[in-house]
């Protein structure tokens, strides 16, 4: 992999430095990802990162709050610019972040050093691949994750809960609502588990989860239904779940979010849940 120049793109005092590539993961095109962070010790978190953006918007400048916050917990990020919705529904953007993933176990001692722990995280429509790379991750055998960290994910098309109905979300015209509709195109892509992990109806074998939401967060429900249903399908899932207000799933888009109020309680739980390998306790910042 050829790692282009280290630009440095915050106004914050000592951002984590960043360097982008493109990667032949067996996919028609190559991928583009960004790689932050340094090598660590034995043991590192790499952790494989997809931003938001409804599945039909966002670029690796999306994600950089988010892969920021993962590398001030302690981590290795690499970020993936995954295909979009508009141009390649589903299983296209799964498919290539399973495949990002899979070539980061192969090379995860050259990214993160010796014996680095895998992990995938996303926040929006990212949270929602990261999920279903787990689940093909278990499906496949391979390969191992220690870990998921889901904020603010786009779990469910149904789009019904009390959640989105409070924050006026969710309707027709809604940005969730249209990023649903063009990332499946069919209906019946609605009932698998890869394109909406939030109503997979087997989720025994997965990873610890570690899953961030907010008390103004739309897709809060989703999250915490998620988080619950993981917990009762024996995975050890966690909730954070942080005061409002946040202005979250948008706000993690933005990339002085990794300066926001809301920021340090999300670093913390990050911290612990990487340190650890498997959940904390969960965190009520409400």
């Amino acid at each position: 992999m050829s790692l282009a120049h280290t630009p440095q793109a915050s106004a914050s005092a000592q951002p984590p430095a960043w360097r982008d590539s493109r990667i032949d993961v067996g996919l028609p095109a190559k991928l583009g990802v960004r790689l932050y962070g340094l090598r660590d010790g034995p043991g590192a978190a790499l952790v494989i990162h997809f931003h938001g953006g409804a599945f039909v918007s966002g670029t690796l400048d999306s994600g950089i709050a988010t892969a920021r916050l993962l590398v001030a917990a302690g981590a290795v990020v690499l970020s993936v610019d995954y295909p979009l919705a508009s141009a390649e529904p589903f299983p296209a953007a799964v498919e290539a972040g399973y495949a990002a993933l899979s070539w980061a176990f192969r090379a995860r001692t050259r990214l993160a050093g010796t014996r680095a722990r895998l992990f995938v995280a996303g926040e929006e429509a990212g949270g929602n691949l990261a999920a279903a790379s787990a689940l093909i991750a278990r499906d496949r055998g391979a390969p191992p994750l220690a870990g998921q960290i889901l904020l603010s994910p786009m779990l469910d098309p149904c789009l019904g809960t009390a959640s989105l109905r409070r924050n006026r979300a969710g309707a027709a015209g809604c940005p969730l609502a249209e990023g649903w509709c063009t990332y499946l195109r069919e209906p019946a892509a609605a009932e698998h588990p890869y394109a909406a992990p939030g109503r997979s109806v087997r989720l025994a074998g997965l990873p610890p989860a570690l899953l961030v939401t907010a008390n103004d967060d739309p897709l809060q429900d989703e999250a915490r239904a998620y988080a619950a249903r993981l917990r009762a399908a024996g995975v050890p899932a966690a909730e954070c779940v942080l005061a409002a207000p946040t202005g979250w799933p948008g706000a993690l888009g933005i990339p002085a979010g990794e300066d926001a109020p809301w920021s340090e309680p999300v670093r913390r739980a990050m911290r612990e849940f990487l340190a650890a390998g498997a959940t904390p306790a969960a965190c009520d910042h409400a």
